[in-house]
């Protein structure tokens, strides 16, 4: 690919994601929508103007370090005490989100619509999925990510996330070799639980070196770019586990910031000196996050071929109409099992765990390129992904102001 290609499709992408975030604000809604609209526009959906077969590679690993910086800041600003406090609250909404939605999809797969045992799984897997990039940039856009409710759904998320994964390995290994391979499951979730064990200690001691040589410092641009590679380092660490990128840069944010409570380990929390220097390196890092972060919304909108979808196709509506309201109806009511909480509070739970967006596009992508699914199967999740990706973020921002 040429360097001026890639340069035009770089300078459409912050243009149009700069232009549909502002204009969708200024309409009243969140600006992460704007910014998935604006890849919609620019990618197979809308004009076309940029081919993802040609400049996808390296738009794909900048949206990918866009979505880790703004994971970093979230885990960043997340306080582990609060999240203890929810953590039944959290555990249930996540388990019920990821179980209610995967029975519906299967089910009514498998038995209403007579799909193959594989299919069945698939779709299942991409109705459990949650999206925690866009539900906690939605979160933050209407200005509660720091509330209780967010804490909840913050905490969901992360859970659902890892159990998504172990979902996917589990369809993978099925539909690969017939058979289900629990030492592979059970080897990653291994996996998570040290990476999380160790991510805290190892961050202690990389803030501590980290500074000492801000201190020595002789050139600008120190602290940026030590902490991008910190980010970084922890996602390859997450990846090479077999852990999403994502959460391993959210666990460097966590264990950065080192507001998390662990028994005997008081070295660990972090002392007056270490906050001002914490807020230094926040006012460091947020212009960068929020250069990149929107790379991530307008990629999620340049993926989605809505061009691919027979509109005029019967079956395919009933079967799109049926797995939407599943997918809707699957986290909704997850979250009315949360105990202790209001119908409203539930409510803003279940829309918030809705948005299905990129991890839901992980899914049907697979089973697309094994075979498992065919075109029309594959169009009919695309659409599910788009409604629950585009509505809840517009539902959150009413829901809310109401």
């Amino acid at each position: 690919m040429d360097s001026h290609s890639f340069f035009l499709a770089l300078l459409l992408v912050f243009v149009f994601a700069r232009v549909f975030g502002e204009l969708f604000a200024y309409l009243g809604m969140v600006a992460v929508l704007g910014e998935i609209f604006a890849g919609l526009l620019l990618g197979p959906s809308g004009f076309g103007l940029i081919n993802l077969s040609i400049s996808g590679d390296l738009l794909k690993v900048l949206a990918e370090i866009g979505i880790m910086l703004l994971l970093f800041e979230i885990g960043f600003e997340t306080d582990i005490s609060k999240l203890q406090n929810v953590r039944k609250k959290s555990f249930v909404l996540a388990v019920g989100g990821a179980v209610i939605p995967f029975a519906f999809g299967f089910l009514s797969a498998y038995f209403v619509f007579n799909f193959s045992l594989g299919i069945a799984l698939f779709i299942g897997g991409t109705l459990t999925a949650t999206s925690i990039g866009i539900t906690m940039r939605v979160l933050k856009d209407i200005g509660i990510s720091n509330g209780k409710n967010a804490q909840i759904i913050l905490g969901a998320a992360v859970i659902d996330d890892l159990l998504g994964i172990l979902f996917l390995v589990f369809v993978y290994d099925f539909v690969s070799t017939g058979t289900v391979t629990l030492t592979h499951v059970l080897k990653i979730f291994a996996f998570i639980v040290i990476f999380f064990a160790l991510t805290p200690i190892i961050a202690k001691g990389v803030a501590k070196l980290m500074r000492l040589l801000a201190l020595k410092r002789r050139v600008h641009g120190f602290i940026p770019s030590f902490i991008i590679s910190l980010i970084l380092l922890f996602s390859y660490l997450a990846s090479l586990l077999g852990i999403p990128e994502i959460l391993g840069s959210f666990a460097a944010g966590i264990a950065f910031s080192r507001r998390f409570i662990i028994p005997f380990a008081s070295f660990l929390h972090p002392t007056d000196h270490d906050h001002s220097f914490l807020e230094h390196l926040r006012e460091r890092m947020h212009p960068i996050i929020y250069l990149f972060s929107p790379i991530f919304f307008v990629y999620v909108g340049l993926s989605i071929n809505l061009s691919i979808i027979d509109f005029s196709n019967k079956d395919f509506w009933i079967l799109a109409g049926t797995l939407i309201f599943l997918a809707f109806a699957g986290k909704y009511l997850a979250a009315i099992f949360v105990p202790d909480l209001g119908l409203k509070d539930r409510t803003l739970l279940g829309l918030s765990m809705i948005p299905r967006g990129e991890v839901g596009l992980i899914f049907a992508e697979l089973g697309h390129t094994t075979g498992t699914l065919n075109n029309e199967v594959y169009s009919t999740l695309v659409l599910v992904v788009v409604i629950t990706t585009l509505l809840p973020p517009i539902l959150l921002k009413f829901y809310y102001k109401g």
